[in-house]
Formats: structure tokens, C-alpha cells, sequence
């Protein structure tokens, strides 16, 4: 059985891998005077779902070949030149089951007995197909003053697991631990945050919502609308190849002007539906559990969308800011210009090599 939050003994370093739906990223991080080191890191994507729409290294079906997705970890980890073999890898939010349970205060061992009988009212499939952990992310009082712990219950298929530890044997590496994807985004982007932060992540494919505070998630929602949604909308409204659509996007973004502004038409309303999703979380967490959202975070690579955060920031009414995991790490300085784009698509991997360090 494979513990989702179990502790290892230090290494020297440990790498963060991310395997999103069309791409894979990883991560090496050191420690160094106290402090995390990035050691090197390596991007690899797939455009092939731009054209053709189930070519995706992995999808909601839970559908992943393991042989090539293990082939394009191993082309990851060699172009990166990474020097450990000891892996932490996420689980995209589609692949588990999430509950945020308020209980009584009680010690760690009676909070185990009593999650023993929480599990099958939560947990959809049978107990013998998943694995199961639990953690304490937060207390607060109810509205009799009674004080509570908030404990987030997690399950996944051992089918998926077994997946990954096939994946990750092929390639090559040792996988000491897995954790669901915005355990990773919250301890990147919360870590030495007391508000309580709503993180969009705009992939290629889907896109994850969470709520987090002092590096905990809370809650977890999810949408296919994606940043490949937008790209299919702009090429289908101007009537143009889905490469140059990906092309003008990254280019111009929502602040295109004259004969561009159609352009930024054509995405709204696919960004709306994505927004729309995020209050609906938003709202559901903050009437479930009394406390209130006081900032956003984008991260994935739809944050690097040029003026999302200003749109996000007026639909949402709250501040709005760009995912910067890099802030918790010691980098060379030659990527310091790099860094402001890095950082939203890096900050599941940065999240999960830093978790042992």
C-alpha cells in the first residue's frame, strides 16, 4: 500500500513530477543552508491534442498507456539532467476523491478510529479498490462555539496507483510518495499564507480549483473548460489552423486591440464558464464552513494569459495575483527572467519536491 502522506527520511534531493494531461514536468530540488535549491527542472508538452482532442497523455477516464507516458517521463528526466532517482508524483484531482469532514476535537488516534467509520459514507467506491489516508488541515469553531478540526479525507482507485508505480518503474525511478495535485499547489502557494486562497490552474486540458491557507488544501473542485478550450474556440471563430490559434493566444491574450480585439471576444466566453466554476466552489466551501475567501491565485499555464489576472480580479471582486512557487526555492540567477512564466506551470512539481525538504 502506498501512504499518500507518508514521511521519508531526507535524501539529498528529490524530484517533483508533474504528469498533467499533455505534458510533464519535473523538478529537483536540494537542500542548501536550510533552504530548497532548485537543481535543475524540465518542461516537456504535447501540441497533439491541439488537433486531434482525445490525443492526451492522460483524461478524466482515467485513461493513461503506461509505456508511453513512461517513455516521455524517461525523455524528461534525461533532458533535464537530473541526479536522483527518488520521484514524488501528483495525481490529477479527476483520479481522486476528496472530502473536507468536520469533527470534534479528539487525538490523532481516536481521530483514526473514527475516520475508520466516515470512510464508506464518503468514499463512492468499494474499500477493498482504494487506498485511503486522511490530514488534519485546519480548526474553526461552529456557530455554538464549539471548536472543530477539519480533516481532508482523501481515497484513490488502487488501479490509478498501480498505474503510477508501472509508469514510474518502466522510467526508471523510485516513487516514494503520491499525492493529489492540489496538496501540491497549496503548500507551493499557501505555504506562508494565513488568508484563505481560491487557486484556479488553467492546464492544457482541465482545470483545478482549490481552496487553501498555510500551505493545506481544503477543498477541490474541477472543470474540463482549460486553456485548450480557448485555443479550439479562437481557431474555430477565425476560421484558422489550432497552432496558430495556440500562437495568437499566448501572443495577445485578452488585451488585443483593433483588428485583434476579436480575439479576446472569442475567449471570454469559455473564461466566464471556467470563472463561473470557481465561485460555485467558492461559494459551496464558504457557506459549507463559515469562513470566507479573500484571494486568488492563478497558476497552470492559462495564468500567463495576458490580462487574466485583471479580468479574474473584476469578475471575482478580489485580488487577483500569478502563481510564484519560486519564492520559496533558491534559484540561479541566470533564470531570474524566466521565473514570472515558470512559475504558474511549475508549481504542482515545485510543491511536491519540497515536500520532504
Amino acid at each position: 500500500m502506498l501512504s499518500l502522506f507518508r514521511k521519508f527520511l531526507p535524501n539529498k534531493s528529490y524530484l517533483g513530477v508533474d504528469i498533467g494531461t499533455t505534458s510533464v514536468k519535473v523538478v529537483e530540488l536540494a537542500k542548501n543552508n536550510n533552504r530548497p535549491t532548485l537543481t535543475t527542472y524540465g518542461l516537456l508538452e504535447s501540441y497533439g491534442h491541439l488537433e486531434r482532442l482525445n490525443n492526451a497523455i492522460q483524461t478524466s477516464g482515467f485513461q493513461m498507456i503506461e509505456q508511453e507516458t513512461a517513455n516521455l517521463l524517461k525523455m524528461a528526466v534525461k533532458h533535464a539532467d537530473t541526479s536522483t532517482k527518488s520521484a514524488i508524483a501528483s495525481l490529477p484531482s479527476f483520479s481522486a476523491f476528496t472530502s473536507l469532514l468536520e469533527m470534534p476535537m479528539m487525538s490523532s488516534e481516536d481521530t483514526t478510529q473514527a475516520m475508520t467509520f466516515q470512510v464508506k459514507q464518503y468514499v463512492p467506491l468499494p474499500i477493498t479498490q482504494v487506498t485511503i489516508d486522511w490530514l488534519k488541515v485546519g480548526e474553526r469553531q461552529d456557530e455554538q462555539g464549539n471548536k472543530k478540526q477539519q480533516v481532508l479525507l482523501i481515497s484513490v482507485p488502487n488501479d490509478v496507483i498501480k498505474k503510477y508505480q508501472s509508469i514510474f518503474k518502466i522510467a526508471g525511478l523510485e516513487l516514494i510518495a503520491l499525492e493529489v495535485e492540489g496538496l501540491s499547489s497549496a503548500r507551493s502557494l499557501t505555504a506562508n499564507v494565513n488568508e484563505l486562497s481560491l487557486i484556479i490552474d488553467i492546464g492544457s486540458r482541465s482545470t483545478g480549483i482549490a481552496i487553501a491557507q498555510n500551505g493545506f488544501l481544503k477543498f477541490i473542485g474541477q472543470t474540463d473548460f482549460a486553456g485548450g478550450s480557448l485555443t479550439q474556440t479562437i481557431a474555430s471563430g477565425l476560421n484558422i489552423r489550432v497552432r496558430r490559434a495556440e500562437d495568437l493566444k499566448k501572443l495577445r491574450g485578452l488585451i488585443g486591440t483593433g483588428g485583434e480585439y476579436e480575439l479576446s471576444t472569442l475567449m471570454l466566453p469559455i473564461l466566464d464558464v471556467i470563472i463561473s466554476e470557481a465561485k460555485r466552489v467558492k461559494d459551496n466551501f464558504e457557506r459549507s464552513y463559515g469562513d470566507t475567501v479573500k484571494r486568488v491565485i492563478l497558476s497552470g499555464g492559462g495564468a500567463n494569459l495576458a490580462g487574466i489576472e485583471k479580468y479574474v480580479s473584476g469578475e471575482m471582486n478580489l485580488p487577483v495575483t500569478k502563481a510564484n512557487p519560486f519564492s520559496l526555492v533558491t534559484y540561479p540567477p541566470e533564470i531570474e527572467s524566466l521565473v514570472k512564466d515558470l512559475g504558474p506551470e511549475f508549481s504542482v512539481a515545485i510543491g511536491l519536491a519540497i515536500r520532504n525538504l
